[in-house]
């Protein structure tokens, strides 16, 4: 095994204990020689991560308020953990800087990727390993893109000196200079990025659960765990709701054909899933399916016209007018004489009748209405193109469960079958397709 890039979420470095985890894990393996921790996220069920610390912080600064006792908050938090793990180590320094930057409004930004700056001095001060500054290796073009070329350059000269090393995530630089971040959870992409300029063999994705499950638990008891997922499957998965990774991690490290594992920190032996990018026969889940997931708050834009098919434009003009309200759609399924789109209710709320009426003015249908409280179900697998009646299997259950279907989609790939149905059955509608698939083969 060559070189392992991981990664330790928040939850994994919340406190000393779950460090000494963390360090424990990294010292275990040799090749685990490249770390992207996260800041320290919750303690305990109402504690406040830090990173949400530190928006509160710089929101008081901004507005000219004294933040000394936030920041007094987070400086604790840290000499809480540097105390617990026996360090001689100060980031008294780090918090003059932090509280200097903060009244000269660097931006928030910056004051965001404080928490895993300041957690990877700590985590690189505690293993021994060297620490390099992702605003010196990570780069973001002028429109807020990552700049892979300059970036992965700057990280193979910054790291081809350096056996070890701990490099922080969720930030790098902006074109204009200053610190920019990712998403929520973006140190996810950051681990990605360092394990493909690396050309690491794997990349380790260290957070509190052993790696996915077929469904979400909170809806399922006790749901299976999925041990090989494709990325593609993982798309699908994480656009439909499921949030282990950041749906972004992927690509840095599909191209490079680099697989994922994400692990549990507080079960370091059980094997969690694997991300690979393509899949064997042997590898097939024996439940047929890989995972269910879903999404509620959706509406439907239910349109019919006579010889539609016949109207050339049709469906080009009733996209054009979404696409002119800034709005994205999900699907689209028709027949010759109808068509519905399906959106994100949030993005018409508060214009639906203008929407409406823009689309009546453009292609002037017989019938057009709107259809809210519409949820989602995806069926995701990629044994479901060699198993037959996998369709009908889902629908078999959804009416045995007395579920109606308002609608129904599945991809030429024949890897997912996405469903639409009453918000109130949403909860129903996985637990009996769960059952059909997983519970009744074991």
């Amino acid at each position: 095994m060559g070189v392992k890039v991981v990664k330790f979420g928040g939850s994994s470095l919340a406190d000393a204990g779950q460090m000494k985890k963390a360090a424990d894990i990294i010292k275990a393996d040799k090749n685990r020689r490249y770390v992207v921790p996260s800041a320290p996220g919750k303690r305990f069920s109402d504690d406040i991560k830090v990173t949400d610390l530190l928006y509160k912080c710089y929101g008081l600064a901004e507005k000219g308020d004294d933040f000394s006792e936030v920041l007094e908050e987070i400086h604790s938090r840290y000499r809480e953990i540097i105390s617990g793990l026996g360090m001689d180590f100060s980031i008294d320094e780090d918090i003059k800087i932090i509280e200097a930057d903060f009244k000269k409004r660097f931006g928030s930004n910056y004051a965001a990727s404080r928490g895993e700056y300041l957690n990877g001095k700590v985590l690189a001060a505690y293993l021994g390993f060297p620490f390099v500054d992702a605003a010196e290796v990570i780069f973001f073009s002028a429109d807020g893109s990552l700049d892979q070329e300059k970036t992965a350059q700057a990280l193979r000269n910054a790291l081809a000196d350096k056996e070890y090393a701990v490099i922080p995530g969720f930030y790098g630089c902006g074109a204009d200079g200053y610190v920019r971040t990712f998403s929520r959870g973006g140190s996810d992409v950051t681990g990605s990025i360092v394990a493909g300029a690396v050309r690491a063999s794997l990349y380790e994705n260290w957070t509190d659960v052993s790696g996915f499950l077929v469904a979400d638990p909170r809806i399922v008891k006790n749901p299976e765990p999925i041990r090989t997922i494709t990325y593609t499957e993982l798309r699908e998965l994480s656009y439909m709701g499921a949030s282990v990774l950041h749906e972004e991690a992927i690509f840095p490290v599909r191209s490079a054909g680099i697989p994922i594992n994400i692990k549990n920190t507080n079960d370091p032996s059980a094997p969690g899933t694997m991300i690979v990018p393509e899949s064997h026969d042997e590898e097939v889940s024996a439940y047929t399916i890989t995972g269910i997931a879903g999404k509620k708050n959706f509406s439907a834009i239910n349109l019919h016209k006579d010889r539609m098919n016949s109207q050339i434009g049709f469906c080009r003009d009733v996209l054009d007018v979404l696409a002119e309200n800034g709005i994205c759609i999900e699907h689209m399924p028709s027949s010759i004489d109808s068509m519905t789109v399906i959106i994100d209710s949030a993005h018409i709320d508060g214009k639906q009748d203008e929407i409406v009426t823009q689309i009546r003015k453009r292609v002037k249908p017989d019938d057009i209405y709107v259809e809210e409280g519409i949820a989602l179900v995806a069926v995701v697998g990629r044994g479901m193109c060699r198993t037959r009646g996998v369709a009908a299997r889902i629908f078999a259950a959804l009416a045995h469960a007395r579920i109606n279907v308002k609608m129904i989609d599945q991809g030429s790939s024949e890897l997912n079958v996405i469903v639409g149905v009453n918000e109130e059955d949403f909860e129903q509608a996985i637990r009996c397709i769960y059952d059909i698939f997983v519970t009744a083969a074991k």
